[in-house]
């Protein structure tokens, strides 16, 4: 790379000082998003309207060297990136001097550490399904108060968090911490890995940061005393800066393209949902599925197994917070279906099995694979199939697939529910899996509120694009993003609330025959 992490820009101030940011300079007539997520890489490319103009995508490896343990190889997701920007360009007719700007979406808590001077990775990416830090944890619990760390960041202490990621690599990889302490070695989630690749500039935004169980929450920077509990370099940390933002400009395939945005996914979702009042969630349904709520301008604890984490923060605005559920397996139990037991033979061919049956003929799927998130927060689970007879065929197993996902959601919504002040009354959702008709109807009796899908369902990537086109001028305000917002489809409730309690008990207690299963 050319640049270096001090080299803020290379754009004259008058320019970056406009109303804007960027403001002044904007000529592009689109705007592209690049989503780093769990098992591809994608670009998008939008236009004036925020209609998507052309997509490219491209999986890579999951990696799993140990029970528990998931990793991806860094280079390798740059090199699809490479290649996804590259497509979709082609694929929109256009070269990147028609882009206003690029953002960044990103796989949240996924640890990347890399040479300062080569750029190669020290070793593979964790990924934040990963559970190898279980026993680190324990000894940061005796050696730091919970309830202060989670009053400090936001949240729990949890394998799922970027920081003792990182603390894993400097202890296990020979000679890294001394690396790391002399500043030969830098640290980044996804976000500030790709954004590295473009500009050469070390930085993450507040709400990648707000993931690591290393920033404080209210002062919006690394907490010293985090970092010292922690055993990590301050020297190999990235600077925090606001979700849209410009932070460079790209080199390569984005030659000339301000880099604008950087937004964890599902923050990004969020966005794109136009969520920007407090009171409004949403919930995206991919690999894991995450609900979250807009708190507004102050930071809310959970006394209910959520977390409190930073929504997004534009440039010269104060942050905004939100509550959050995060579950870790929803998708990626119908891709376990498909890979794991070949049941289906494509993802879509789910809805197809399940609707071969009336209901799970009393079986559950509680996927407890790296443990239970939100609002359990047990790291000792394991996932259980409860209720087997010799009646259950495969078309039961599917559709206890799919509820399994809306179950799990009905535990997110009742603790978020009991911490904030205004009941759930209709939820937003987006993502892959609210195509599957029979889900969204399931989620809505399960939820009993309205389920209200997006018009455009690729609402990770088309919050990073509007993060981004915010940043540069390219769109105005917030009230123009929101006027765009569209639905496409609503389900309202229509199970009998007496079957709704009876399945609801059963799949309660199949959540409790998956704990203590690892000491």
């Amino acid at each position: 790379m050319s640049r270096t992490s001090d080299d803020r820009t290379d754009r004259p101030t008058e320019a970056r000082d406009a109303p804007g940011g960027y403001g002044a300079c904007v000529t592009g007539e689109f705007v592209a998003a690049i989503d780093q997520g769990t098992t591809s890489s994608r670009c998008l490319v939008f236009d004036s309207a925020g209609e998507i103009v052309a997509v490219a995508q491209r999986e890579h490896r999951q990696i799993f060297p140990r029970p528990g343990w998931v990793e991806h190889d860094a280079e390798e997701i740059w090199t699809n990136v490479e290649h996804v920007v590259r497509e979709a360009l082609a694929n929109a007719d256009i070269g990147p001097e028609r882009l206003a700007a690029v953002g960044i979406t990103n796989q949240r808590e996924t640890t990347v550490v890399w040479d300062r001077a080569t750029g190669r990775p020290v070793a593979n990416a964790i990924v934040w399904q990963d559970t190898r830090t279980g026993p680190q944890l324990r000894e940061l619990a005796e050696a730091y108060d919970t309830d202060r760390l989670r009053a400090r960041t936001g949240l729990t202490l949890a394998t799922y968090f970027a920081g003792p990621k990182l603390r894993w690599l400097l202890d296990h990889v020979d000679g890294l911490r001394e690396r790391a302490e002399r500043g030969e070695v830098l640290f980044g989630t996804m976000d500030s890995w790709i954004i590295w690749k473009l500009t050469g500039r070390h930085v993450t935004d507040v709400t990648n940061a707000s993931r690591t169980l290393l920033m404080d929450l209210e002062t919006l920077d690394w907490a010293p005393e985090l970092l010292d509990a922690l055993r990590i370099p301050a020297a190999m940390l990235p600077e925090i800066r606001c979700s849209a933002e410009v932070y460079g400009t790209a080199e390569g395939v984005l030659a000339g393209v301000p880099v604008a945005s950087a937004l964890g996914d599902q923050q990004a979702a969020l966005f794109g949902q136009t969520c920007f009042q407090p009171g409004e969630a949403k919930c995206t349904y991919g690999t894991g599925s995450f609900l979250l709520l807009n708190t507004g301008a102050s930071p809310v604890p959970s006394r209910h197994g959520l977390l409190t984490t930073v929504a997004y923060r534009i440039e010269g605005q104060p942050a905004t917070y939100a509550l959050e559920g995060a579950i870790a397996v929803t998708g990626s139990l119908v891709q376990w279906l498909r890979d794991n037991l070949g049941l289906i033979s494509t993802a879509g061919q789910v809805e197809e099995l399940a609707r071969t049956v009336d209901d799970n003929g009393g079986c559950y799927v509680v996927p407890a694979f790296s443990g239970l998130f939100a609002p359990h927060w047990r790291s000792d689970a394991r996932g259980v199939i409860a209720g087997l007879t010799g009646y259950i065929t495969k078309g039961h197993l599917a559709r206890a697939v799919l509820e399994a996902s809306a179950f799990q959601t009905r535990e997110v919504v009742d603790a978020m529910n009991a911490d904030s002040d205004v009941a759930l009354r209709r939820l937003r959702v987006d993502g892959g899996m609210t195509g599957n008709a029979l889900l969204m109807q399931f989620l809505a009796d399960v939820l009993d509120v309205p389920v209200v899908r997006s018009r455009i369902t690729e609402t990770t990537c088309l919050g990073a694009a509007y993060a981004a086109g915010l940043a540069v001028g390219f769109w105005p305000d917030l009230a123009t993003l929101r006027d765009k917002w569209r639905s496409d489809a609503q389900w309202e409730p229509a199970m009998d609330p007496t079957h709704r309690e009876h399945e609801l008990h059963q799949w309660h207690k199949a959540v409790q025959r998956t704990l203590n299963w690892e000491d």
